[in-house]
């Protein structure tokens, strides 16, 4: 059945080809990009596309509330929170207000936005659907990556208790758990640190933090075709079955499940 479906941070990545792909599908997309200078080129591109009839562009920027009240007004059944940014780096050395702004953006502003809209749903009386993009960081901590994937473990617990408490008012709940897949979105956030970290005052060196990342960036792990994952979001977003949390790809899951297990057993 044709669903309505909002998407944030739908200007690039994960979000705008999972958007092309599902108006292809026969649903109706509420793409919506954070910054106003996407929003044109990507109106232009629905056009081009012929998909005009199925994908309405609009700004949506979470940190500005008057974006958030008006799209709490929009009419959908499915809102999938997709927007998000990232900050890497060692946690004992990164300032601190970068950590808040992580969560700002990550955590307390979708949590605004869905708040607005379930409860609206539930006055409504109306069965709708939330999906949250996790990452496969949202169950499993890597050093220097702390800051951006402890927002993802908070995701995961709020969409958890959401879960539980919207059930009973037919809303549905899921998560998103992307692997590293080569986007664009890792390998930026991987420069963030470089503009904070100094080697005149921080103990972690610029050098040594840039050849960890390259390396992991340079393994098929950190350079995966996203899209297995843009197909898989496709499936799962409007879907009015399926499982809670959605890791991709499998060999990830594994890896994780295996982690999760032998977390039992660290050692101090």
């Amino acid at each position: 059945m044709s669903k309505t479906i909002l998407i944030t941070g739908a200007g690039s990545g994960f979000g705008k080809g999972a958007a092309i792909g599902m108006a292809k599908n026969g649903h109706s997309i509420i793409a919506t990009t954070q910054v106003s200078s996407q929003v044109t080129p990507l109106r232009e591109e629905v056009a081009a596309l012929g998909l005009s009839d199925k994908i309405r562009v609009e700004r949506l920027d979470l940190t500005d509330p008057y974006d958030i009240a008006q799209a709490q007004s929009w009419d959908f059944d499915v809102l999938w929170n997709n927007a998000g940014m990232g900050e890497a780096g060692p946690v004992w050395e990164i300032p601190i207000e970068l950590v808040r702004k992580n969560y700002e953006v990550n955590v307390f502003l979708p949590l605004v936005l869905t708040q607005g809209v379930v409860q609206k749903w539930v006055r409504q009386g109306k069965k709708g659907k939330v999906v949250f993009t996790s990452s496969m960081g949202g169950l499993f901590t890597p050093a220097n990556w702390g800051t951006y994937v402890s927002t993802k473990h908070a995701l995961e617990s709020i969409a958890e208790a959401l879960q539980q408490e919207l059930g009973p008012y037919g809303i549905k709940v899921q998560t998103i758990n992307p692997g590293a897949y080569y986007t664009g979105y890792n390998e930026t956030m991987a420069d963030n640190p470089f503009r904070w970290l100094d080697d005149s005052k921080h103990f972690t060196k610029r050098a040594d933090l840039r050849k960890a990342f390259d390396d992991f960036f340079a393994t098929p792990e950190g350079r995966m075709d996203p899209q297995e994952m843009i197909d898989r979001m496709i499936e799962i977003v409007p879907a009015d079955t399926g499982k809670f949390r959605n890791v991709v790809p499998k060999k990830i899951e594994d890896m994780l499940k295996q982690h999760q297990l032998a977390a039992w057993d660290n050692q101090i």
